[in-house]
């Protein structure tokens, strides 16, 4: 257990991690950030494959109203928005070291999009999210239940009502557009980008990719390679 005197986000990338922040504890993962005000004890523990993005700020970058706020709440939702800064910030990070302009820049978006609260997303909304964060993990039927907090024949229903697919309809889509995005932004091997959503092997991806593109997954980063 440590403290610091700065404002400190905790921002999950991939994965999930256990963590205590005053005495209060919770589960972050794609749907859900913490926030950790200055001298506040906090301890925490991973939970499988993860990588989060971690923001240190001074107080008076954040504000006292912004503080105090973040700190009564502890755990802040993480609307799309923030979602797709938390993805900018950590694929620019990985590519190159972040510049300090360039942190000075995003830090305030990031806080923006945390403290704007949208309407509280569905539970599919939230699972795939999770999803999105971690394509690779085993996601039966019966974990995606779990982590909906539903029986896998509600899940079932859900899914056909709100989205008119299957369970395993959306899981393939999802997976399919995590090695799509691979494909076109990334210099990972087909293979990586096969494990990494999922698939068996890089064959099991490959038949996968024809049925729903008609392009394997090599003519596919021809194609759209940016």
């Amino acid at each position: 257990m440590h403290r610091h005197d700065h404002v400190q986000l905790v921002l999950p990338v991939i994965g999930q991690l256990e963590i205590e922040v005053g005495g209060r504890g919770g589960r972050l993962d794609a749907a859900r950030a913490a926030f950790v005000a200055p001298g506040a004890d906090h301890v925490q523990s991973g939970d499988g494959a993860n990588r989060l993005l971690v923001v240190d700020c001074a107080m008076a970058d954040v504000g006292e109203a912004a503080v105090e706020r973040m700190s009564r709440q502890v755990f802040l939702p993480i609307s799309p928005v923030a979602r797709r800064l938390i993805e900018f910030v950590d694929l620019s990070g990985r590519r190159q070291p972040m510049s300090a302009a360039t942190a000075w820049r995003c830090t305030p978006l990031l806080l923006e999009a945390l403290l704007d609260t949208p309407q509280a997303p569905s539970r599919l909304e939230m699972l795939k999210r999770r999803i999105e964060a971690d394509p690779g993990r085993d996601w039966s039927v019966a974990a995606m239940a779990q982590a909906a907090g539903v029986s896998a024949s509600r899940l079932h229903a859900l899914f056909l009502a709100e989205l008119g697919q299957t369970p395993g309809q959306v899981l393939t889509e999802l997976r399919l557009r995590a090695v799509q995005d691979g494909l076109a932004t990334s210099t990972a091997s087909i293979a990586e980008l096969a494990f990494q959503a999922g698939y068996s092997d890089q064959g099991a991806l490959t038949r996968a990719m024809r049925r729903a593109t008609g392009l394997t997954p090599a003519a596919y980063r021809k194609r759209f390679r940016r």
